[in-house]
C-alpha cells in the first residue's frame, strides 16, 4: 500500500451530524450568582441549619419568654425559696424565691445584647481601621499596626477592672471593656485581605483609570473581603457571650437586680451544696447551647463562602 492510498478519504470515515448547531451552545444549567450559591450551600448544611434554629429559638424566648409568666425577674418571695421545677415555676425558684424561668430569659436578653453589640462594634471599627491601614502608605501602615499591637498587649482582665473602678458597673461598661481591644483581630483580618486584593489586576486597572482610594476600597476591596469578615462576626458573638458570663461569674458583670447567665451561675453555686442542681443547670445549658449554635453556624457559613467548594 503506497502513501497515496493511505491518505485517501472515504464517506465511511465520517458521521453526519444534525444541522442544528445551536444545541451545541445551549447552556444546560442556569447561571447562579455567587451569593445565591452561598445561600443554597448554607441551607444544604444540616448542622448549620440546626445552629440557626437554636439561635432563632433562643432569641424568640429572650424576647417573649419573660412575658409568658406572671413573675418579674427581680420579684422575691421568701415563702417560695428553692422550689423544684413545677407547673407553677417551670424552672423552679432560686434562694431568694425568684422565678428562674423569667430570670433565665431576661438574662438571655443581657447576654445576647452584649454579644451582638460587641460583634457589631468590633466589625465597624475593625473594618474601617484595617481597611485604612492597608491602603495607606507603608509608614502609616506600620504606625497604625504598632498602635494596635500596643493596645492588644494590655491584659484584658486588668482593663475590665480599671473600667469598673472608674466607671459605674453595668451593661455598657462591659460592652466598652470588650470593644476597647476586641476590634483588633478584625482589623488584622481586614488588613491582610485588603493587602492581598489590592495587588489584583482589576484593582490596579481601576486605580490607573483615576479611581480614588476611598472608591476603590468601597467598591472593590471591602466587598471581596466580606466572606471572612462575616464568618469572624458570627464567631465573635459566642466569644463575647462567654466573656460576659465569665466576668459576671467573677462579680465584674451586670449588677443586681439585673440578671445574666453568668450572674445566675454565680448565684447558684451555694445552692449546689444543698442539692439544687437545677439552678445552675438552666443558665449553664443555655450558655453552652448558644455558643454551640453560633459556632456551628459560623463553620457552615465559612464553608458556604469558600469559592473552592462551589459546585
Amino acid at each position: 500500500m503506497n502513501k497515496q492510498e493511505k491518505l485517501q478519504l472515504t464517506e465511511e470515515m465520517f458521521r453526519k451530524v444534525d444541522d442544528n448547531f445551536q444545541q451545541a451552545e445551549k447552556i444546560n444549567r442556569p447561571s447562579v450568582s455567587y451569593w445565591k450559591d452561598v445561600r443554597r450551600r448554607l441551607f444544604e448544611n444540616k448542622l448549620a441549619m440546626i445552629g440557626l434554629v437554636i439561635m432563632i429559638v433562643i432569641t424568640f424566648f429572650a424576647i417573649f419568654g419573660p412575658l409568658l409568666t406572671p413573675y418579674s425577674y427581680y420579684e422575691q418571695s421568701f415563702t417560695e425559696k428553692n422550689l423544684d421545677p413545677s407547673g407553677e415555676h417551670w424552672f423552679g425558684t432560686d434562694q431568694l424565691g425568684r422565678d428562674i424561668f423569667t430570670r433565665v430569659w431576661y438574662g438571655a436578653r443581657i447576654s445576647l445584647t452584649i454579644g451582638i453589640m460587641a460583634a457589631l462594634i468590633d466589625f465597624l471599627i475593625g473594618v474601617i481601621y484595617g481597611g485604612l491601614s492597608a491602603i495607606s502608605s507603608h509608614r502609616t501602615d506600620n504606625i497604625m499596626m504598632r498602635i494596635a499591637e500596643i493596645l492588644y498587649a494590655i491584659p484584658y482582665l486588668l482593663m475590665v477592672i480599671l473600667l469598673m473602678v472608674f466607671l459605674e458597673p453595668g451593661l455598657w461598661t462591659i460592652i466598652l471593656a470588650m470593644t476597647i481591644t476586641g476590634w483588633i483581630p478584625m482589623a488584622r483580618l481586614v488588613r491582610g485581605q485588603v493587602l492581598q486584593l489590592k495587588e489584583q489586576e482589576y484593582v490596579q486597572a481601576s486605580t490607573a483609570l483615576g479611581a480614588k482610594t476611598g472608591w476603590v476600597l468601597k467598591k472593590h476591596l471591602l466587598p471581596n473581603t466580606m466572606g471572612p469578615i462575616l464568618v469572624n462576626v458570627t464567631l465573635t458573638v459566642p466569644t463575647a457571650i462567654f466573656a460576659e458570663a465569665t466576668l459576671s461569674f467573677l462579680g465584674l458583670g451586670v449588677q443586681a437586680p439585673q440578671a445574666s447567665w453568668g450572674t445566675m451561675a454565680n448565684d447558684a453555686l451555694d445552692s449546689i451544696l444543698v442539692g439544687n442542681f437545677y439552678q445552675l443547670f438552666f443558665p449553664a445549658i443555655l450558655i453552652s447551647l448558644t455558643m454551640f449554635a453560633f459556632n456551628i453556624f459560623g463553620d457552615g457559613l465559612r464553608d458556604a463562602l469558600d469559592p473552592r467548594l462551589r459546585k
